[in-house]
């Protein structure tokens, strides 16, 4: 690395000037001996080098599909907090369990601290719970469980992993009749599993791909307010921008800002570019008028000239603090009513978080990003919801899928991008988990068990940019510890 001179010999701005006036005094004092006249100390104290956290923390919530009228039966298999949730699906476990009139799904995606000691006791913290033990599974039936991830602190890469033990059990006479393998369990090689990014924790596997679903018209709502200057604005602009490179004909995006006032920046268009442009143009003055963004973002989509009838209709709307003009929450429920899927995203540590949550959809669709730093992902999570779906990580036979968990698979932090990316810190991301024993499986199953564990790894990011993980059950590169079995599951079968 080079330098210029001042650099190499040490001297501050400060340091030159004090030099050239001792120089000054020392002429005019001639013979008053070595005083010194000017002195200069400067000091580094109380250094400290403190390691960085990285933490993980999970939680769950397991479901089955097992038939109506099957309260007791569940409650004698060891849930006797079962819930019956009707057409003969029933909840067996969620922790934590979410406060009176408030679903699981809302109140992972909400306002929890779970990095906070005091979440401790209500997650699982390497005690290898069971999400099931079913002793009667039967043909027809399916069962789910929705993991929630919590990275804490520091960037991380983070893997799912898995392991496998079926068994015969014996066979009763219909299995004989039809099992020409007696000496090995036939259920997880009947079993079919689906392991998919569940975005928004509701238990349910969404896929819409872009040519399945309708045209999308999205209109990008952004906070330029006085307190949206400097970093706030140039994330946002990064973020925004990306999100309208992920577009392609025939969606339709829209550019529209507010303050103390709203404006349509850019009507609807697939010219994406001047989106782009427009977001890029934005400056930082004025209040926070929210309420008028949203009316003009409905607005567009309705009534604008390139608007189009029966395309589904998104808003993407952020803020950085509080509404100190109009009513953003009634203005809000007019577009849900109107049908618009409204995506709502608090940046920074100063923003009304309930406001975010009210305005959006469903608390699923909405975002705390405390850091601009964090909304390159929030926008990547939201693009993923619109444009792709929920994107499916491992299916096939419970056997296929746990070869693969066998040496772990890896999960990627950011699907908008390419290649794998980490988790930023301080996530929360939810991985589906669904298993389904087909109707038509026949005898050969009666009587065979299997168990399996869930287990989720993480490795720091920083300076660790290609990790190499191998899985063997107890180890981890044959040198830092494995996984532990942190959701673990049993299930055999009768028909």
């Amino acid at each position: 690395m080079s330098k210029d001179t001042n650099d190499k010999i040490g001297l501050s701005r400060r340091k030159v000037l004090a030099g050239l006036g001792a120089v000054g005094v020392a002429s005019a004092g001639a013979g008053l001996g070595t005083t010194a006249y000017f002195n200069d100390t400067e000091s580094f104290d109380g250094n400290t080098l403190t390691a960085g956290e990285l933490d993980l923390k999970l939680d769950y919530k397991s479901t089955y599909l097992g038939g109506p009228g099957r309260l007791d039966d569940i409650e004698a298999m060891g849930y006797p907090d079962v819930e019956d949730l009707g057409d003969g699906r029933y909840l067996l476990d969620q922790t934590p369990a979410p406060g009176e009139g408030q679903s699981w799904e809302d109140y992972v995606t909400g306002e929890i601290d779970f990095c906070s000691p005091a979440m401790d006791e209500f997650l699982v913290n390497g005690d290898g719970i069971p999400v099931f033990t079913l002793d009667d599974v039967k043909p027809g039936d399916s069962g789910e469980v929705t993991i929630s991830l919590h990275i804490c602190d520091n960037p991380a890469y983070v893997y799912l992993a898995g392991e496998l033990t079926q068994a015969e059990n014996g066979q009763s006479e219909p299995e004989a009749d039809a099992d020409d393998t007696p000496d090995q369990g036939d259920l997880a090689d009947a079993i079919e599993v689906c392991v998919w990014y569940d975005e928004d924790c509701d238990n349910v596997y969404e896929p819409t791909g872009t040519g399945e679903r309708q045209e999308l018209e999205v209109a990008l709502v952004s906070d330029t307010s006085g307190s949206m200057s400097g970093a706030n604005l140039s994330a946002l602009q990064a973020a925004a921008t990306s999100f309208v490179g992920n577009l392609s004909s025939p969606d339709e995006a829209a550019a529209i800002s507010f303050a103390s006032g709203a404006s349509l920046d850019q009507k609807l268009t697939t010219t994406y570019q001047d989106v782009i442009n427009a977001i890029n143009n934005y400056t930082a003055s004025g209040s926070t008028n929210v309420a008028g963004g949203i009316n003009v973002a409905q607005t567009e989509p309705t009534s604008g000239t390139n608007a189009t009838p029966g395309a589904s209709k998104v808003m993407i709307v952020l803020t950085d603090g509080f509404e100190n003009v109009g009513d953003a929450r009634t203005a809000a429920t007019a577009a849900k009513n109107a049908g618009t899927r409204i995506f709502g995203i608090g940046l920074g540590n100063n923003v009304d978080a309930s406001l975010v949550q009210d305005i959006s959809s469903s608390p699923g669709d909405a975002f705390l990003a405390p850091d601009p730093a964090d909304l390159d992902t929030v926008y990547a999570e939201i693009a993923q919801i619109v444009l792709e779906g929920e994107q499916k990580i491992l299916s096939g036979t419970m056997s296929e899928v746990f070869a693969e968990l066998a040496d772990g698979e890896a999960l990627d932090g950011n699907r908008q991008e390419e290649g794998r990316q980490p988790y930023p810190g301080a996530t929360t991301q939810c991985i589906g988990f669904e298993w389904t024993l087909p109707a038509d499986v026949g005898n050969e199953i009666q009587t065979d068990s299997v168990s399996f564990d869930l287990a989720v790894y993480t490795e720091q990011s920083r300076h660790n940019d290609d990790p190499q993980v191998a899985f063997n059950g107890t180890d981890v590169n044959s040198t830092s510890p494995g996984p532990a079995p942190n959701g673990t599951g049993n299930m055999s079968g009768q028909n």
